[in-house]
């Protein structure tokens, strides 16, 4: 249980997926200019990567490394998690079509975003076992989720904000963004890692 904890808070604030490795700075940046694109898009990867983890530990474990075909690992985690896009979009733009307008090229970019194939690929090196890939992929969906929303809350912010003119736009989101970074740089030191 205490393993289980420690990925938790790890994929959450020590190692977050966008803010520690980088990977996911397309949707990242592209949807947290509104709060609501934010939320939809934050669940929408969240679920995703959840069920990515699990189906690709499934995968991995019962038919990759039985028969052999560990090279095999990448175009069937990509398989995987365009098949789950597919399903989460086909979802949404049924049951809530603001939500779908509002994402717009995005939703189809979560089958591109590194950070879903990235938990996926660390999943693996980690040698998690299945509880602990389920756990260590819904905790990386939640960071994702997290700095999503801190982001679009603060660049909502910015917006009435008095910015001077060579700052406005991708400057001072990049500058956040980057500030960010270095909060969550600060959680290790707080939790003594």
């Amino acid at each position: 249980m205490e393993n289980l904890i420690l990925i938790f808070i790890s994929a959450i604030l020590l190692n977050n997926i966008v803010l520690s490795y980088f990977l996911g700075i397309c949707p990242f940046l592209g949807v947290s200019g509104k709060l609501e694109s934010a939320l939809g898009m934050g669940m929408a990867v969240t679920f995703v990567m959840t069920l990515a983890t699990s189906i690709s530990w499934l995968i991995y474990h019962e038919i990759l490394l039985r028969f052999q075909i560990e090279f095999l690992q990448y175009v069937v985690f990509i398989l995987v998690i365009a098949s789950l896009v597919q399903i989460v979009e086909m979802f949404i733009r049924k049951f809530s079509p603001p939500l779908y307008q509002s994402l717009g090229i995005y939703l189809p970019l979560i089958t591109s975003n590194c950070a879903i194939l990235g938990i996926v690929l660390f999943m693996v090196a980690k040698h998690y076992r299945f509880h602990e890939a389920v756990t260590y992929g819904f905790s990386g969906g939640l960071g994702f989720f997290l700095v999503l929303l801190i982001m679009a809350g603060i660049r909502e912010e910015l917006a009435y904000a008095d910015v001077p003119q060579v700052f406005r736009g991708a400057p001072l989101t990049l500058i956040t963004a980057g500030l960010l970074a270095l909060i969550f740089m600060g959680f290790q030191g707080l939790l003594g890692t």
